[in-house]
């Protein structure tokens, strides 16, 4: 690890001062925050990250960690832990699909420690940006190449990705808040603001060093969750080589809202398979007013990787989403409550 500059923030205001000159949302930013440090520690042991200031926001956990389920929706504070929003009871009866995907992520150690804000922020699990004597990556050093596109490129995305990057987004929460609609509540030097969920993070756009739409010194402070229909009827399913600490091959998020056995509306979000976290939006206008059938739903998955573009060792992965979405679907819909039939 090399050496660094360490600054602690004794308010949100501070840091957002601290962090005015971050470049938030690059991958090579000089200035980095540090919540449960859970990523940004691991990269910078491997030389990947190399900040010369580290800002620690350990301080602005009081105030900034509740959360709060009411008629409004679902508002969850960025500093919240993973385990905390794993737990809770009304985000287990009212929003079960994002309990689920916090319960099914990491270990019980790492959940303890990392914060919701952070994780949807961490980095991509591809080997050849972790390993820094790698030369060619784009997205830890613009223009040098993608190393994957010829490599080992079992895991990567298929999704979203052109022939400057590959990488696959690695996080299991920020899929279900892609398909429930979120929204992000930022605090920064222009004052707060709220984005929806869907564009926090960048399309590829051929700058993969770019990652998010932060600007520099914001801080992602809460995330916000309408109310619907669909998200009582909710499930994160998740597709992995062993059945726990492991990052996800295939994921779905899935809400569904049924009038009978017909979707009156559908909410789906893929993981495992994308550059960035991914609404499924063309499986859900497939779905929308069709029974949900066996038959349907395999014809939703297929519109939903009907774009996809595999790199030889993740050929396999377009038919193992297509089976973890129907999978996730059939199963949503299996879902019965007290005094109500499926």
């Amino acid at each position: 690890m090399r050496t660094f500059t360490f600054e602690r923030a004794e308010s949100l205001p501070h840091a957002v001062r601290l962090g005015e000159r971050t470049g938030q949302g690059q991958v090579n930013a000089a200035a980095q925050f540090l919540a449960g440090g859970t990523t940004l520690i691991d990269l910078m042991k491997l030389d990947v990250l190399t900040p010369t200031r580290v800002i620690d926001l350990d301080r602005l956990r009081a105030g900034n960690d509740s959360i709060e389920v009411a008629a409004a929706g679902l508002r969850l504070g960025a500093f919240a832990t993973m385990s905390s929003a794993a737990v809770h009871r009304g985000v287990l009866e009212a929003y079960p699909v994002i309990a689920q995907s916090l319960q099914l992520a990491a270990s019980a150690q790492l959940r303890n420690m990392a914060t919701l804000g952070g994780n949807v922020l961490q980095k991509t699990r591809c080997t050849y940006y972790r390993d820094a004597s790698w030369g060619a990556c784009n997205k830890r050093t613009p223009g040098s190449g993608c190393a994957a596109l010829q490599g080992v490129n079992r895991n990567h995305a298929i999704l979203g990705v052109d022939d400057t990057c590959i990488s696959q987004y690695p996080g299991d929460f920020a899929v279900a808040l892609v398909a429930l609609d979120a929204q992000v509540e930022l605090s920064g030097p222009e004052g707060p603001r709220r984005i929806p969920f869907v564009s926090l993070h960048t399309p590829l756009n051929r700058q993969p060093h770019i990652e998010t739409t932060l600007r520099p010194g914001e801080i992602i402070t809460a995330f916000s969750v309408p109310p619907g229909a669909w998200t009582r009827r909710s499930l994160y399913l998740k597709v992995r080589d062993r059945a726990s600490y492991e990052f996800a091959l295939s994921s779905a998020a899935v809400a569904l809202d049924l009038d009978g056995g017909r979707v009156r509306n559908v909410r789906i979000g893929l993981g495992g398979m994308a550059y960035r976290p991914w609404r499924a939006a063309e499986a859900e206008q497939a779905l929308t007013g069709q029974p949900l059938t066996e038959r349907h739903a395999e014809a939703a998955a297929a519109a939903a990787l009907e774009s996809a573009k595999t790199h030889g060792y993740n050929d396999y992965k377009p038919e193992l989403a297509r089976r973890t979405l129907v999978r996730a679907l059939l199963q949503a819909k299996s879902i019965t409550f007290s005094g109500e039939n499926a």
